[in-house]
């Protein structure tokens, strides 16, 4: 049996998945990086999703040179992407 707390693990995938880009850019607060890892220890496909993105932003980096988007590029990514998480997220529940 884990030792790790039961409100670590109960986040849902959806919001996991949304923020699992401020846990790879080391954006968000210690407890956020605490619940998402917890979250991330026990749901192997939310792990999964999390090494995609991690091999993803490797390759970025690598490719673009360290060059970094302006910041409020970064912005309307980050809504774009928690917004496509959330439509996804809704789609599968009407099936």
């Amino acid at each position: 049996m884990s030792d790790v707390d039961p409100e670590l693990t109960q986040l849902d995938c959806s919001a996991v998945i949304a923020d699992v880009w401020l846990l790879l850019d080391n954006e968000c607060d210690q407890n956020a990086r605490e619940r998402l890892q917890g979250h991330l220890d026990s749901c192997p496909s939310c792990l999964a999703h999390y090494g995609i993105e991690q091999q993803l932003k490797a390759l970025v980096n690598r490719k673009c040179g360290g060059d970094q988007a302006p910041q409020s590029l970064r912005d309307r990514l980050r809504i774009e992407i928690r917004k496509t998480v959330i439509v996804h997220e809704v789609s599968e529940s009407d099936r």
